[in-house]
């Protein structure tokens, strides 16, 4: 039986982030990951995309405090993280009030006309803009190379990555966890549950009580770029109300259509009318058609019920940590939430501020 300080079940990013921080501040680490490589579900499926006014208060909170870490990744990686890109986002004339809320607290945001906004992505409607907005500073992130860089840093600290270790039976002994997977048992006084769309199943096997997760599955495809277009200096940009999103990717567009669809946790697919409905609603904000579809894919973004992050101690569950409900901003909370986790289960001063390691508590769905 191996029996480190902390068990670390997940091996997306935010398990990875948060093994490297507690291996960094001196515990000793096994991460256990099912899959044969580290972030094979929604880690290696994600937009990529740093955008620092994205999700509630709490979550624009956690996006502040990770920034610096990705302008300045330190030991984590030696290459730049983030890269150019920006953030267009179009609303029709029913959509305005939802712009305005999304403008309501942010900084960083420049208005836009629909001419204006189609001057900056040319196979805009501009006829059909009755707003828009730009920010600028939203950046393109290396999500592989930050996956490899914390995995790495884990390394360095002797920390242990197993994968193809799913887990099975978790019991509780009164002093150590045990949790039995095909790579042998794994016993610690303290396991964090970063297991993603699987995080409420974890809980219920160690017998703890769950917190509603529900996984949503996210469709993307890849299409040719426009034809007689340079499309790679194009922001990200899409509908303000999330009916679609395109993104640039490699002399090609990525175009979502944004789908929330509730499902159980599975290595996700893309419906394929879910997807056809989505490139519809994209044309009819473009001036161009949809010739044909390269590639598809999906991932799943979990939430619990308000759409914050699960990070903290379970109450009346010594040792169980939760690390889940990331949603759609996992990739840019992580350097925030790797942190926090290390700082509250080392019994180390956490960087945020006391309302908002409230807002992300487990203890919240308790009450």
């Amino acid at each position: 039986m191996t029996r480190p300080d902390i068990i670390v079940i997940g091996g997306g990013i935010a398990g990875v982030s948060a093994a490297a921080e507690l291996a960094r501040g001196g515990a000793r680490v096994t991460l256990l990951e099912g899959e044969a490589q580290l972030g094979y579900h929604s880690t290696g499926r994600s937009a990529a995309i740093f955008i620092r006014n994205y999700g509630n208060a709490t979550l624009r909170a956690l996006n502040a405090a990770a920034e610096p870490v990705f302008e300045n990744p330190g030991d984590i990686c030696e290459g730049p993280l983030l890269s150019p890109r920006g953030e267009l986002l179009i609303a029709s004339e029913e959509e305005l009030p939802v712009l305005e809320a999304y403008l309501d607290g942010s900084n960083g945001i420049e208005r836009l006309t629909g001419a204006e906004a189609a001057e900056i992505v040319p196979i805009l409607r501009a006829d059909r803009i009755a707003g828009a907005m730009i920010e600028h500073g939203a950046q393109g992130i290396d999500v592989d190379l930050m996956l490899q860089g914390y995995a790495r840093l884990l390394r360095a600290h002797s920390g242990q990555i197993v994968t193809r270790a799913q887990v099975g039976d978790i019991r509780h002994d009164g002093t150590l966890w045990q949790v039995e997977t095909p790579q042998g048992t794994f016993a610690a006084p303290i396991i964090v549950n970063a297991a993603g769309a699987w995080a409420d199943e974890v809980a219920k096997r160690a017998g703890t009580a769950q917190v509603g997760l529900q996984p949503m599955r996210r469709s993307a495809a890849i299409i040719p770029a426009p034809e007689g277009y340079e499309c790679e200096t194009w922001p990200i940009f899409g509908s303000i109300a999330e009916t679609w999103y395109a993104k640039p990717e490699a002399g090609k567009l990525m175009v979502s259509p944004a789908d929330e669809d509730p499902v159980d946790p599975h290595d996700a697919w893309a419906d394929d009318m879910v997807l056809a409905e989505g490139l519809h609603r994209f044309e009819q904000a473009v001036t161009v058609p949809v010739t044909r579809v390269e590639h598809s894919w999906a991932g799943l973004r979990s939430f619990v019920a308000d759409r914050t992050p699960v990070t903290g101690f379970a109450p009346g569950k010594p040792g169980f940590f939760w690390l889940a409900g990331q949603g759609g901003y996992g990739v840019q909370t992580a350097p925030a939430l790797s942190r926090l986790t290390a700082a509250l289960v080392l019994g180390q001063s956490p960087e945020l501020a006391p309302e908002v390691i409230a807002a992300l508590s487990p203890e919240r769905f308790a009450t």
